[in-house]
């Protein structure tokens, strides 16, 4: 079966979003909150249409992300963001596989999301509420698996208790997408011999939308 090239990279933009994402609240402690809440909002779509239904059905909602994959490779500028944004990239892509492998971790951590969809959906839970569950979720399901992702940035930001909750939030949503990823035909592979493909169909959907 042909791989669809569109799906794997989107996908992939989900990556590179939640990467993009927490290396902007590390250095900066603030970041878009819309593309914050598009990623928070993908963990808890367990049932998705399309694989674009799991960031709210708009391609634009990973601009973010599209943007960051589609520059990545473009060595004429900020190598040591780049790099940075690989290692986040590549941290979350070996703890999909660690939790894929792991037997129950899986089904436990999709005990816990559907339980915090139904503290959500019921008790209508604050943001801050939300962020600090689903930290709680990372901490809990994830942190064991494996060498932990090392956030870089600045240690004062990275000492706000909220910031901390955000990226392990964002840290979450960016294994939702692997295994997204994963289930639609990606694999690290592509990453090197079908890069140009991936870029380019970054840059397309880009210009589309």
């Amino acid at each position: 079966m042909a791989k669809n090239y569109e799906d794997i990279t989107l996908a992939l933009a989900g990556i590179c979003q939640a990467a993009r994402l927490v290396q902007q609240l590390a250095h900066e402690g603030q970041t878009d909150n819309d593309a914050v809440d598009v990623m928070i909002n993908s963990i808890i779509n367990n049932n998705p249409s399309s694989v674009l239904n799991v960031y709210g059905d708009n391609v634009q909602n990973l601009h973010t992300g599209l943007s960051a994959f589609a520059g990545m490779f473009n060595m004429t500028g900020s190598q040591g963001l780049n790099a940075e944004l690989t290692r986040y990239m590549l941290g979350v892509m070996l703890l999909e596989r660690r939790l894929n492998k792991a037997p129950g971790a899986m089904d436990e951590l999709g005990r816990r999301i559907d339980n915090l969809e139904h503290q959500r959906d019921h008790f209508g839970l604050s943001q801050e509420a939300m962020l600090n569950t689903i930290a709680g979720i990372y901490v809990d399901n994830i942190s064991g698996l494996g060498p932990r992702i090392q956030v870089t940035g600045s240690p004062e930001i990275l000492r706000n208790t909220l910031i901390q909750a955000k990226v392990r939030s964002l840290l979450l949503s960016g294994i939702r997408s692997a295994v997204l990823w994963r289930q639609v035909g990606g694999n690290r592979l592509q990453l090197l011999f079908s890069r140009s493909r991936l870029v380019d169909t970054a840059k397309y959907l880009l210009a589309q939308h």
